[in-house]
């Protein structure tokens, strides 16, 4: 039987990803939990908003599952980050401002003080297919080790954290830093450095 407390915890982060917006659609976007070896992760197809008990599914940490069927279909990737990184939890959302930023940096600096004060940078990963591939798997969690949440190029924020708020916390930061540097780009001139 499933631990109500991921499911609950699940279902809080996947209500507030949905109330900020920070979907690109009601289906898009998933989660997981660690614990110890196994993983609990979003099912394919669910709505992030409204999680359900059996809209996450338990597979392993360590290796493919029957259950990964049902799972997000970036489930191989959520492995991945457990496998290469100390994280616990990890968020991914498909954040509109930083997929369009993400479309034309190749890292995004921050221009506001709030987003200098929580990441120096947020790494772009340029890969030939953005949606569960093994390029992602390979290259992704090398990042996140350096660094709390990076972007796939043209697909979205993932983020790690001990817990699914930090993760969670870790998404809506590199969204408000693009949120923020997309206001400044699109004011008269694009110009991103400070007058003075």
């Amino acid at each position: 039987m499933m631990d109500p407390g991921i499911v609950e915890e699940m279902q809080r982060y996947g209500a507030m990803l949905e109330r900020r917006g920070l979907n690109l659609s009601s289906h898009s976007g998933n989660m997981s939990v660690r614990r110890g070896d196994r993983m609990f992760i979003k099912r394919r197809g669910a709505m992030m908003g409204y999680l359900g008990e059996r809209d996450v599914v338990e597979t392993g940490v360590n290796a493919f599952e029957g259950s990964d069927g049902d799972a997000s279909t970036e489930v191989g990737v959520h492995r991945a980050i457990y496998q290469g990184t100390e994280a616990l939890a990890v968020v991914h959302a498909h954040t509109p401002y930083a997929i369009a930023l993400s479309l034309l940096h190749d890292e995004i600096v921050p221009v506001d003080d709030e987003g200098r004060y929580y990441l120096e940078r947020v790494p772009v990963l340029d890969v030939a297919d953005s949606i569960g591939s093994a390029e992602v798997e390979r290259r992704l969690p090398p990042v996140l080790r350096r660094c709390s949440a990076a972007l796939l190029r043209g697909h979205g924020t993932f983020a790690r954290g001990e817990t699914l708020e930090e993760a969670y916390k870790w998404v809506t930061v590199v969204e408000s830093i693009c949120h923020i540097r997309y206001l400044v780009e699109n004011m008269e001139g694009g110009a991103v450095e400070r007058d003075g």
